[in-house]
């Protein structure tokens, strides 16, 4: 299938066959939540040169959670569904993550037109990429992603490939030629220096990096180095590992997810994060953190990057993930 419009016209008549379908216009997006909103609600930041406005917490789909494990669609479905409850219009998944954009898939269409849905791709071909998102997008039962994320690039020698002439940056650039994909968008957590030359090489929407308290104890930080380019370029940037997988907490560590949240939302040019929840009762606590964000000083912050200085090499594990 290599005609622009046949693929679309392909991925959308699939998609109305399945029976989910929902067909969304510009003026839609903006239309009324079907959920009630809640008495407090999140402090919101514009996401880039995207210009959404979005609150600072977002759900993530990956993790030790239901969202990412076979066999827990109930579970996956209740906590989806309280983050709608709550306010959250961020959803972050990937191909890679197991049943993840099936379980969003259930929830998420009725929700559509308010709600930021954000998907990756680990593929590097133009092909490769193209078949994914064609996945994506039946598993989400959506006909567009808002944001679609080069999932975790961690070499230089990636980079080579993405951009080749036959690369993924290809199937990104049709994909939002065609409207299936609104924005574009680069993730990792291994290599800052790989994110930077990314962010150099292409007019990436967005970027996707860990941003949290133990980053400064590392020899290549992500924190000094990325989010000056990002700034620069006015790049979204979503915040990931925010407490390192509960890693933060350990004794002598971090107090709560006050620290971690705080730490994370106060650095310049964060715009928002993305923490996975492991029940309903984990996410409302959560989010009752973000609702009452404030900005933290220089101090502060200094006082808390100082407590994980004797557990900065566990916390950021991630770091030798490719």
């Amino acid at each position: 299938m290599t005609g622009k419009q046949t693929r679309r016209n392909f991925l959308m008549t699939s998609a109305a066959v399945t029976g989910g379908i929902v067909v969304t216009t510009a003026l839609q997006r903006n239309a009324a939540s079907n959920t009630t909103p809640p008495s407090v609600t999140m402090p919101e930041r514009i996401l880039g040169r995207t210009e959404v406005k979005l609150p600072i917490f977002g759900l993530g789909g990956a993790g030790q959670t239901p969202l990412s494990w076979e066999g827990k669609q109930a579970d996956a479905e209740a906590i989806i569904n309280k983050a709608l409850e709550l306010g959250i219009r961020y959803f972050d998944t990937a191909a890679s993550y197991g049943p993840s954009e099936d379980y969003l898939g259930k929830v998420l269409p009725p929700h559509r037109a308010k709600i930021f849905l954000a998907s990756k791709t680990d593929q590097r071909d133009r092909d490769d990429v193209w078949r994914e998102l064609e996945r994506s997008l039946k598993r989400l039962n959506t006909d567009y992603l808002d944001l679609w994320q080069l999932h975790h690039v961690s070499f230089a020698e990636e980079l080579d490939t993405i951009f080749s002439p036959s690369g993924a940056i290809k199937a990104l650039e049709e994909a939002i030629a065609q409207k299936l994909v609104r924005f574009a968008g680069i993730t990792g957590h291994r290599d800052p220096d790989v994110i930077v030359e990314g962010l150099r090489r292409y007019p990436f929407h967005t970027t996707l990096i860990p941003v949290n308290a133990a980053d400064k104890h590392h020899p290549r930080p992500f924190i000094p180095v990325v989010l000056p380019e990002a700034q620069a370029k006015n790049v979204g940037v979503i915040a990931m590992k925010v407490p390192a997988y509960g890693r933060l907490f350990k004794p002598n560590g971090l107090t709560g997810m006050e620290q971690a949240m705080g730490y994370t939302l106060s650095q310049p040019g964060v715009h928002c994060c993305v923490i996975a929840a492991e029940t309903v009762e984990q996410l409302e606590s959560n989010v009752k953190v973000a609702r009452a964000f404030q900005p933290l000083g220089e101090k502060e912050l200094t006082a808390i990057a100082q407590r994980t200085a004797s557990i900065w090499e566990d916390s950021t594990f991630f770091r030798s993930w490719t």
